[in-house]
């Protein structure tokens, strides 16, 4: 069986997580939705991590090294530690950065709220006035996020 090489190997862990990290914008409403988001930053490097897990359990025999094989699991379990308590801590993210992730949230409310198929007028209520809360709010955080960056 032929050897890969682990520079590839890394090579595509990389590429994926940053793959996975711009999909998950893909479910915006709008294009001026998009901010950098820790959090998303976060979920991606976790995805990278478990993708690489289980992708050196099945491709074991393809890689000769098995103490690099290891080291690239403990590796892969450690990253997706640190990542997983990063998102459920949020312990890096501020003032800005909060809203910054919370910006392409409340797209995706609006998306789907938007592009539903809805047929009870009950539900299509509910649907407009998260439209409106959440374009309003997406708003809000506009301006507090120009507010705090020029320092005003």
């Amino acid at each position: 069986m032929h050897k890969q090489s682990y520079a590839k190997f890394g090579l595509m862990i990389l590429v994926s997580t940053l793959v996975m990290f711009a999909l998950m914008y893909f479910n915006i409403f709008q294009l001026n939705h998009i901010f950098f988001s820790e959090t998303r930053a976060y979920m991606a490097v976790m995805m990278g991590a478990a993708m690489a897990f289980i992708m050196m359990g099945f491709m074991w025999k393809m890689y000769a090294n098995r103490k690099v094989n290891a080291l690239i699991l403990v590796c892969s379990a450690a990253v997706f530690g640190v990542s997983l308590w990063l998102v459920r801590s949020q312990a890096t993210v501020d003032d800005v950065a909060w809203m910054k992730a919370m910006i392409p949230h409340h797209s995706i409310a609006v998306l789907t709220s938007e592009r539903a198929h809805l047929s009870d007028p009950r539900v299509q209520d509910l649907a407009n006035r998260i439209i409106e809360a959440q374009l309003r709010e997406i708003d809000e955080m506009k301006g507090l996020i120009r507010s705090i960056e020029s320092g005003s």
